[in-house]
C-alpha cells in the first residue's frame, strides 16, 4: 500500500510539473497584456494560426525562449557559385543577406543575395524581388530544426545502445542492471510479439536490426517533440517528408527480400481464370503492393501533427480570449492548462502507439513478401 501511495504521489508531481510548464504562456500573457495597454500600437494582434503553423513547420533556427533563438547553418550549392555556407541569423526578420557578393561591378545575377521565403531560401534581385530562375539552380542542404533533431536523436540512440551493449558484455550471464534492464523488455517485446509472429522463426533475425532501429528512432523523435523547450519541440514525425522517407526504407527492404512465391501469388495467383487475373486481380494486387507504404506515411504523419496542433490550440485559447480582457484570459487558462496537460500526456501514449504501429506494419509487410511455397 505504501509503495502504491508513493507512486501515486510521483504521478501527481509529474502532472503538476507539466501543468506549470504549460502555464508559462499565461504568465507571458500577463506581461504582454500590460505592455499592450501602455503602447497598443507597438504590439501586433495575436494570430493563433500563424503561431501554430510556425511551431509545426520546419525552420532554419531553433527557438529557445522569448526572442532567443539558436541559428542553424545554411548550406547551399549551385553549379555557378559552388558551396555557400552562412548562418541563418543573417536572414532573420526578413533581412536580405548580401555577404556573397564578389564583384560590385559585375552584373546583378552574379551577386547572389538571399532571404527566407517561408521555410525556403530564395535568391533575390537588387530590388528585393525573387529571382526564380536563379533560385531553381540552388541545391539546399541546410541543417534545419528537423534535421538537427534527427542528428540529436541519432547521437542519443548511439549513446544509449552503446551503454546497453556494454552492459551485456560486462554481465553476459548475470541479471541485467540499470539502462540494460530498462530496454531489454522492450527489445524482447519487439522480437517476441512483433518480429517472430509477423515474419516467422526462420527469417525474423535478418530484419531485427532494422525493426529495432525503426521503433526506437520513431519513439525518441516523438517523445523529444513533446518537450516544449530546446532541444525539443520539433515536429519531425509530423512532417510528411520524414514519414515518406521511413516508408521508402521499408518498401525498398520489401522489394529486396521479396521471394518468387510472393510475386507468383501476386502476379499470377493459382486457381483463378486467366481473364479474371489479367483484368481484375493482378492490377489490384500490384496496386496494393505500391500503396502499402502510404499506410505508413499518412498514419503517423496525421496523428503526430494533429497532436501538436491540438495542444498548441488549447494554449492559444488563453491569448485569444486574453486579447479582449486579461481577466478572461486568466479564466480560460484554468481550463486550457489542465486540458493541455492532459493532451500532452495523451500524446506520450500516441508516441508509443505510432512507433509500435509503424514497426508492426513494417514487420507484417516483410512477412508477406518473404513467404515460401507451401509443401504438402
Amino acid at each position: 500500500m505504501t509503495t502504491g501511495i508513493k507512486g501515486f504521489r510521483h504521478i501527481k508531481s509529474l502532472i503538476v510539473a507539466i501543468g506549470l510548464m504549460l502555464a508559462m504562456p499565461t504568465f507571458a500573457f500577463a506581461a504582454d497584456s500590460t505592455s499592450v495597454k501602455e503602447a497598443p500600437e507597438a504590439k501586433e494582434k495575436f494570430n493563433a494560426g500563424d503561431v501554430i503553423l510556425e511551431h509545426v513547420s520546419d525552420s532554419h533556427s531553433w527557438h529557445i525562449a522569448g526572442d532567443l533563438s539558436l541559428p542553424l547553418p545554411v548550406i547551399l550549392y549551385s553549379k555557378d557559385r559552388g558551396l555557400m555556407i552562412f548562418s541563418s541569423s543573417k536572414l532573420w526578420h526578413g533581412n536580405v543577406y548580401k555577404g556573397l557578393e564578389r564583384d560590385p561591378n559585375a552584373p546583378s545575377i552574379s551577386n547572389y543575395s538571399f532571404k527566407e521565403s517561408g521555410i525556403h531560401i530564395v535568391v533575390v534581385n537588387p530590388d528585393g524581388t525573387v529571382n526564380k530562375a536563379e533560385t531553381d539552380k540552388i541545391w539546399d542542404f541546410s541543417i534545419t530544426k528537423n534535421v538537427a533533431t534527427i542528428m540529436l536523436v541519432a547521437v542519443l540512440l548511439l549513446l544509449t545502445f552503446s551503454a546497453v551493449a556494454k552492459g551485456y558484455k560486462q554481465r553476459a550471464m548475470a541479471a541485467p542492471k540499470g539502462i540494460q534492464s530498462f530496454f531489454e523488455p522492450i527489445v524482447m517485446f519487439i522480437r517476441d510479439d512483433i518480429a517472430i509472429p509477423s515474419i516467422g522463426h526462420k527469417k525474423y533475425e535478418r530484419f531485427m536490426p532494422y525493426l529495432l532501429t525503426l521503433f526506437f528512432f520513431i519513439l525518441f523523435l516523438n517523445l523529444l517533440g513533446l518537450v516544449p523547450f530546446a532541444p525539443g519541440g520539433a515536429n519531425v514525425t509530423g512532417n510528411i517528408a520524414v514519414t515518406l522517407t521511413l516508408a521508402c526504407f521499408t518498401f525498398v527492404l520489401m522489394m529486396i527480400n521479396s521471394t518468387g512465391t510472393f510475386w507468383a501469388h501476386t502476379l499470377w495467383m493459382p486457381g483463378v481464370p486467366a481473364p479474371v487475373k489479367i483484368l481484375i486481380l493482378t492490377p489490384l494486387e500490384i496496386l496494393g503492393v505500391v500503396l502499402k507504404p502510404f499506410t505508413l506515411i499518412i498514419r503517423m504523419f496525421a496523428n503526430i501533427l494533429a497532436g501538436h496542433i491540438i495542444a498548441l490550440s488549447l494554449v492559444s485559447l488563453i491569448f485569444i480570449f486574453g486579447a479582449a480582457s486579461a481577466a478572461v484570459g486568466y479564466g480560460v487558462s484554468l481550463f486550457s492548462i489542465p486540458f493541455g496537460a492532459g493532451m500532452l500526456l495523451l500524446d506520450v501514449l500516441v508516441s508509443l502507439i505510432q512507433a509500435y504501429v509503424f514497426t508492426l506494419l513494417s514487420a507484417i509487410y516483410f512477412g508477406m513478401v518473404t513467404e515460401e511455397a507451401a509443401h504438402h
